[in-house]
């Protein structure tokens, strides 16, 4: 390791970079991209001055450690927001929507009529044909009371 470590170049830091973005790109999490950076700095450093390779590691471990730690802050504080946060959470995109009981419900549990299809539904005994309002959901069970 000392042997080729001790040979490091900025061509070598460069490629490094590259390879990292290709694993960020290939399963992305937004970790590899910080070592990257990290990595391309480091190979950019050593164009204009030249460094041991002790330095090189360690200036590497710094900024790959102080750019995952100002992206987690900056995640922190600037949380991801969404037009359609329920998009991929269809039953919990009913919650407040009013729809008609296309089956009684009978101890509990019965069926109605959302959108195109049917649903289960649980809340208080009610007859077929009555409106119902969605007001939570457990898993693909709508739980439902009188509108």
């Amino acid at each position: 390791m000392i042997e080729f470590a001790s040979g490091l170049q900025w061509w070598h830091w460069w490629i490094a970079a590259a390879v990292l973005g290709v694993v960020e790109a290939m399963a992305p999490g937004a970790v590899a991209i910080w070592f990257a950076a990290a990595a391309a700095v480091v190979g950019t450093l050593l164009l204009v001055i030249p460094m041991p390779w002790q330095l090189q590691l360690v200036l590497f471990g710094g900024l790959s450690v102080a750019a995952l730690a100002l992206w987690r802050t900056w995640k922190r504080t600037h949380p991801e927001t969404s037009e359609l946060p329920q998009l991929n959470q269809r039953a919990a995109q009913y919650i407040g929507k009013v729809c008609v009981l296309s089956e009684p419900i009978v101890q509990g549990y019965g069926k109605a009529k959302v959108g195109d299809g049917h649903w289960k539904v649980r809340g208080p005994d009610l007859p077929t044909g009555t409106p119902v309002r969605v007001t939570s959901v457990e898993g693909a069970l709508l739980i439902v009371e009188v509108a």
